[in-house]
């Protein structure tokens, strides 16, 4: 859930970017914006933001393990074309 003390209407966010952005890397507080009253974006601590990225790219290597390994368990390499017989052609 989100607290309504780290929610700011976009205006006030141009108003107070730089104290904004100075208390979100102090206080490790993510900051939630408002546009029209609705969740717009989110400003968050860059070291979250690192974190959530190293998520997003080993859930991504995950799904790719997870789609490989049935087709690894019907591969047979005596099937396979070599490369020099690729770049040959």
């Amino acid at each position: 859930m989100v607290e309504t003390a780290q929610m700011m209407p976009i205006t006030r966010l141009q108003k107070e970017l730089t104290q904004t952005v100075r208390k979100v890397s102090e206080k490790n507080e993510s900051v939630y914006i408002l546009k029209n009253n609705n969740m717009e974006a989110v400003i968050v601590p860059f070291h979250e933001y690192e974190y959530l990225s190293a998520l997003e790219e080993a859930f991504e290597r995950l799904e790719i393990a997870e789609n490989l390994a049935p087709r690894m368990k019907r591969y047979n390499a005596a099937k396979s074309v070599s490369w020099d017989s690729i770049r040959k052609d």
